[in-house]
């Protein structure tokens, strides 16, 4: 029997060891996580492997004592009903909350720290513990310290990792979070690490077990028998945990012959006939191994469970829960899951998914003694033996987060996702490489010539080229295949038909130069598009003749035949969690004979977070039948693949919108000028996704052009034109590493903010207009030239006071007249109550918050003059004068930026780096290569914009900026360098399969 890991002699010994009598009588603290069942179940089974070698296990828990009590009786086991974390907190059975997580868990574990350690450190003296177990709590590994007693994590996840991307969107305030948790894990002596494991690299060493599975009590038939259940009766388990969904059951969502076992159901809940409502302490193990499948969400319970009973599992997935993904590679890879699409579960279409259960052949084969296993280790460790040698110390704590993390999270082609330390170990424990683009995207022999182009040219372009081998490749998959594919390719490979034209757009992210936020109130900006792009292919094709999924044409069967539908593949969906298929009748996108209303999609696409990125594709159909008339009467079948990694502030949403909207109209033949095209993707954005961008992403995205900046004035949307990049000047985007999203709480009261300004600077205007115009004739006082300015001063008030765009109020107006009357600060109720409302369509006025204002209306005014300003020096006579002139505009940027509260620690390290490498003097000066940097787009985090030199000394001073930055933070910026043409210059290609 061996142990899943690096195959050490040491761990094969372990696995086939015993729980032997104890050489002495040890006392365990066994601390469980409050999050959910699962953690208490898989404790109970190492937990009783401990008491039946003798030893008093006292378990810290705040999970019902039956958990416990039902499997061991024994005076042995002490239960303490105290909560020291809180796992994640679940909206429903499906979805994490994430900012209520990280705000119980700084109720629950950060507020009352200091007492929590001082309480259990007295408790472990109290109870002479021998040795402290954690599942996986982490105050409980500081407090053993603090009480000098020996430590052991057991789990396959921990929460630092967990919380990492709620903090992306939930705020970083509550980062401390994180580095406390990682910090608290490092005082723990080692990690048995438990089969589908995520990347833990807080851990010092690791120990690879088995699978831990509680035992079964009873035969499948002694089951059967005690539910009145006949043999040839097909069940399914309804299992979704301690989370009981509340959801009304039907009697035709099963197919007929068959039952369903629900658990967690509420003692008021009705069922259907063909539904059995088990008790709340049913014990779970016996009822699977007595069921057919199983039907619920991942967790480590429910998936080592199906694993070791060889039970198919219909899987729907959790949002906002990291520990999925690994789980879910695990199930996958012993072909024991079949993904069911929420939608699916809620209005009952179980029949396909139930029948493709059943042609599953579950084959894991692996030992499922863990329990055991750990507990002989445990019982070592409490009386002095140490399993770990250090001669690989290191390596194993970085195997998990190179086979299992990063690997599995990069995006293709890009190996700089990848930190250092990370790779190196590769040779130190003989990791494979990670594959290359052309590994991931398609076979050796696959090729873009394997196309004809019909229409259009692919310019040169590199990553064209890579993405039509990537197609290519799809043609000879074979999704049968024994060989693991991504869940992706198997899904895009059987869903074109080679023999027929596919139409295929590529658009661009944006490097934001001058301009950023203040598009929204109609300022000059200055953009560039990146290199790095996103394709779309989409091929129509008559409803009829459409290949479909299998669960797709299982739902059109049941609704009476084939209607037109849309299929979309997203490529890279499993580097952030999401569900790499979408699928709807197009049908869904009426309402009668009309398109449903924004609102309405808003909310259908957030009915599933892990399909909530089909909003950015499948709402550019529903804008083109809303805003243009189109009809749509034929399927359609979308594949997206984009190189413009997402939050880091370069616009991917933008590219991806504008690719998808690009290649329908090329496919449906519809002429639509590239600034209309922006303009109508700003609107998915806007009103499906519920982003409040302004729509300078877009705009470049669909009209730049390479090597230029577009001008733009964003009022609503006018190109004033395409400035050349002189041949001296460089720009560079360098990422900070955290996380950007416009749709973020900042960036939207930020937006809040401004308009609330702009609403005071017109009332504002309005008094005084009234103030200025008499009620009688004036008296002739002969001064003409008074009374002209007098004259124009109302005009000047007029204007302002009906001031549409924020952008048009020059600085001196704003600090003549308006300033010392804006608040730096007002509360949403007091400015209803006194103005009514911002009129900003896209964002509400929150009444309970508070708004800063000051800041926020002052960015936009200075934003346009600077962008104006930087305009104009472009042409200006290339001097040292120039690049610094134009440098100090940027840095004016990035400091208003972080006045109006979207700034960030990486991004302001980033800006301070470019300034210490310009301002340093050197033995060999030549003066500066760098000049300025901001933060970019809707900042918040993402990327900053450097100016420089066009040199290989400012390449260089890029590169150790780089170095620097990771030294600091551990995290290596991505460089974004080069531009490539926007959507509507490079047109769209329409190929088809070259017959063989």
């Amino acid at each position: 029997m061996r142990i899943r890991g690096d195959g050490g002699g040491d761990e094969e010994e372990a696995a086939m060891a015993v729980v032997s009598a104890p050489p002495q009588h040890l006392v365990f603290a066994y601390y469980i996580t409050g999050h959910g069942f699962g953690h208490a179940t898989r404790a109970l089974e190492v937990v009783r492997h401990l008491i039946a070698a003798g030893h008093d296990v006292h378990v810290v828990t705040g999970a019902p004592e039956f958990v416990f009590t039902t499997e061991i009786s024994s005076p042995n086991l002490h239960i303490r009903k105290v909560l020291l974390d809180c796992g994640a907190v679940q909206a429903d059975a499906l979805t994490v909350d994430r900012l209520a997580s990280l705000e119980k868990y700084h109720q629950t574990a950060v507020v009352p720290r200091e007492s929590i350690l001082r309480t259990e450190v007295e408790w472990l003296n109290t109870i002479k513990a021998d040795l402290v177990v954690s599942d996986v709590v982490p105050v409980a590994c500081r407090a053993a310290a603090d009480a000098g007693i020996r430590s052991v994590c057991v789990t396959n996840f921990s929460w630092d990792f967990i919380y990492a991307e709620y903090v992306v969107v939930a705020g970083h305030h509550h980062r401390s979070i994180v580095w406390q948790i990682a910090e608290d894990y490092s005082h723990c002596e080692f990690l048995l690490r438990l089969p589908g494991y995520c990347p833990m690299p807080a851990f010092r060493d690791v120990i690879d077990v088995p699978l831990v599975v509680r035992r079964l009590h009873k035969s499948r038939s002694e089951v059967r028998k005690e539910l009145g259940i006949k043999d040839d009766v097909k069940v399914v388990i309804f299992n979704f945990g301690g989370q009981p969904a509340g959801w009304k059951l039907k009697k035709e969502w099963l197919p007929d012959g068959w039952l369903c076992l629900v658990c967690g159901a509420s003692e008021t809940q009705e069922l259907p006939p063909n539904f059995i409502k088990l008790a709340k302490d049913a014990y779970t193990p016996d009822l699977m191994a007595a069921s057919d499948c199983m039907l619920g969400k991942i967790g480590y319970g429910t998936v080592s469970e199906a694993l070791a009973y060889k039970l198919p599992f219909v899987f729907v997935r959790r949002d906002y829960f990291n520990e999925e993904p690994f789980l879910r590679n695990m199930l996958e890879h012993y072909q024991c899951g079949v993904e069911m699409v929420r939608r699916d579960l809620l209005i009952g279409h179980w029949k396909p998914y139930l029948q493709r259960a059943m042609t599953l052949h579950p084959c894991y084969d692996g030992p499922i003694n863990g329990g055991e296993v750990a507990a002989h280790i445990l019982q070592d460790t409490a009386v002095g033996k140490k399993y770990i040698s250090g001669k690989l110390s290191g390596a194993r704590r970085l195997r998990d987060a190179i086979v299992l993390g990063y690997q599995l999270q990069r995006a293709p082609g890009r190996d700089v996702g990848i930190p250092d330390w990370y790779s190196v170990s590769e040779k130190e424990i003989g990791v494979r490489p990670a594959p290359t683009y052309h590994e991931v995207n398609g076979s050796a022999e696959s090729s873009f010539e394997d196309f004809e182009i019909l229409h259009g040219d692919i310019q040169g372009l590199t990553d064209t080229m890579a993405f039509l081998t990537s197609l290519s490749g799809l043609v000879e998959n074979d999704p049968r295949s024994p060989e693991k594919q991504s869940r992706e390719r198997v899904a895009a490979s059987v869903f074109f038909d080679w023999e027929e034209e596919i139409y295929v757009a590529r658009a661009p992210g944006r490097l934001d130069v001058m301009g950023g936020i203040a598009d929204y109130s109609g300022s000059l900006v200055l953009q560039m598009p990146i290199r790095e792009a996103c394709h779309v292919a989409i091929q129509r094709s008559n409803p009829m003749k459409q290949k479909l999924w299998k669960h797709t044409q299982a739902r059109q069967l049941a609704n009476g035949g084939a209607v037109p539908l849309l299929q979309i593949v997203s490529f890279g969906s499993e580097l952030s969690n999401r569900a790499p298929t979408f699928d709807m009748d197009l049908s869904d996108f009426m309402d009668g004979d009309k398109p449903i209303s924004y609102d309405k999609a808003k909310e259908y696409f957030s009915q599933d977070p892990s399909q909530k990125w089909a909003a950015y594709v499948a709402g550019t159909i529903l804008v083109l039948m809303t805003e243009l008339g189109v009809v749509f009467t034929d399927s359609m079948s979308i594949l997206v693949s984009s190189s413009v990694p997402e939050g880091k502030g370069v616009s991917s949403s933008a590219s991806v919108e504008v690719a998808s909207m690009s290649a329908i109209a090329a496919a449906y033949g519809l002429n639509i000028p590239p600034r209309d095209l922006a303009i109508l993707c700003q609107k998915v954005e806007n009103r499906i996704v519920g982003a409040p961008c302004g729509v300078m992403d877009q705009m470049t995205s669909a009209c730049g052009e390479a090597n230029k900046l577009l001008a733009m004035i964003c009022q609503p949307a006018e190109v004033k034109e395409l400035v050349s990049i002189p041949t001296h000047i460089r720009f560079w985007g360098l990422d900070s590493g955290i996380r950007h999203s416009v749709g973020g709480t900042d960036y939207g009261s930020v937006r809040v903010g401004t308009y609330m300004g702009r609403k005071m600077i017109k009332c504002a205007a309005s008094d005084l207009l009234s103030e200025s115009l008499p009620s009688c004739p004036p008296i002739q006082s002969g001064n003409t030239n008074s009374d002209e300015y007098e004259e124009h001063g109302v005009d000047l008030l007029k204007s302002e006071a009906s001031l549409e765009y924020l952008c048009n109020l020059p600085p001196h107006r704003y600090e003549a007249v308006y300033a010392r009357d804006i608040p730096e600060i007002i509360t949403g109720d007091a400015f209803l109550e006194k103005y009514g409302d911002h009129n900003d369509a896209v964002t509400t006025v929150d009444p309970k918050r508070s708004y800063c204002v000051k800041a926020p209306t002052r960015h936009p005014i200075y934003e346009n003059f600077r962008v104006e300003a930087f305009k104009a020096l472009l042409t200006a006579a290339k001097t040292v004068e120039q690049l610094s002139a134009l440098g100090e505009l940027m840095y004016q940027c990035h400091y208003s930026y972080n006045a109006c509260g979207l700034g960030s620690d990486g991004t302001d390290r980033l800006v301070n780096m470019v300034q210490e490498v310009q301002h340093r003097k050197t033995s060999q000066d030549g003066g500066p290569s760098l000049f300025g940097a901001k933060i970019t787009g809707g900042g918040s985090g993402g990327s900053v914009c450097v100016i420089g030199k066009n040199c290989l000394k400012s390449s260089e001073e890029i590169f150790e900026i780089q170095k620097r930055y990771k030294a600091a933070t551990g995290y290596l910026p991505i460089v974004f360098e080069g531009s490539s043409p926007g959507a509507g210059k490079f047109g769209y290609l329409k190929i088809r399969r070259r017959s063989t």
